[in-house]
């Protein structure tokens, strides 16, 4: 079992059930809050705490589904995206603030900004996914980056604590993102272009559709920067094809004859169109656009 080392995530995480301070017990298993009824959040073997709010516990990817996509990106197909937003990190966000990995999956992209010296919050729903995280961290020895399960929606995190949240192929959840980002501190998401694994698509179905603009991307917030990550993979085994195929919405939207048609190939090369975007969680922007709003209301 490891407990929480980093002070600089523990000054930033608030009890899920009474949004008060927390603190690692004495004897070092579990982390408890400074409210007036002291509330208990057990270290797992794993190093991993459920920090999820007591409506929202449970749900997220299954064992099954984080083990696909830890074979997968354990063999670096996704590296350039990583790196990508690892640029971006070491770019725009501030190193005396930690960094929030909402909707972190297995942690692979969090331990990026780790390595680098971040402190590292990674949140997600599957309690197998931070499981994974942790243990990760753990067998790099890594002790400034934290995992506990949560909702993206509803972060155990202090208010303007974060200098960056970075969030890849997750819900983006821009209240909740602009609500612990510092005032100047950053957003980057990470999400598939139009073109993101078409040659995966194109395998299974008969008329494969280019992917449609993102509903949940922030209005709120100024987009400070935007870069396209493109380039093609070739999977040279059936069992990274099903990885892949596992780890994608795809999985279970798919009927169980078109998704057999992966089962027989042993080959295949596809797409990566990753977009990451930058932006800046600004009280002034937001102020300017509420009052934008307000004369336009007036006229």
């Amino acid at each position: 079992m490891r407990n929480l080392k980093d002070t600089k995530i523990l000054n930033i995480l608030r009890c899920p059930v009474c949004a008060s301070p927390m603190r690692v017990s004495d004897n070092g298993a579990s982390l408890l809050c400074g409210g007036a009824r002291t509330h208990c959040f057990d270290f797992s073997a794993g190093g991993y705490v459920n920090l999820s709010s007591p409506t929202q516990s449970g749900g997220g990817d299954s064992k099954g589904a984080v083990r696909a996509r830890t074979e997968f990106l354990c063999k670096d197909y996704y590296l350039p995206v990583a790196r990508a937003v690892e640029e971006a990190v070491a770019e725009y966000a501030d190193r005396d603030k930690p960094i929030i990995d909402a909707g972190c999956g297995e942690g692979y992209y969090s331990l990026f900004p780790a390595r680098l010296g971040y402190s590292v919050y990674g949140a997600d729903l599957s309690k197998f996914a931070v499981d994974a995280a942790a243990k990760r961290a753990a067998r790099e020895g890594i002790d400034n980056a934290f995992f506990s399960t949560a909702s993206v929606f509803s972060l155990p995190i202090a208010d303007s604590s974060a200098g960056a949240v970075i969030n890849i192929f997750a819900p983006c959840a821009e209240e909740e993102y602009s609500r612990v980002i510092k005032d100047g501190g950053v957003l980057i998401v990470a999400y598939a272009g139009e073109k993101h694994l078409l040659g995966l698509k194109a395998a299974i179905y008969e008329n494969p559709h280019v992917n449609t603009d993102r509903a949940d991307l922030p209005v709120n917030m100024k987009k400070i920067c935007e870069k396209r990550v493109s380039y093609d993979i070739e999977l040279t085994s059936n069992s990274d094809i099903m990885s892949l195929f596992a780890m994608t919405p795809y999985y279970w939207r798919t009927s169980q004859s078109d998704a057999e048609k992966l089962g027989v190939l042993d080959h295949l090369r596809t797409e990566v169109d990753i977009i990451v975007s930058i932006y800046r969680n600004s009280k002034n922007d937001k102020n300017e656009m509420t009052q934008g709003k307000e004369d336009h209301r007036s006229e």
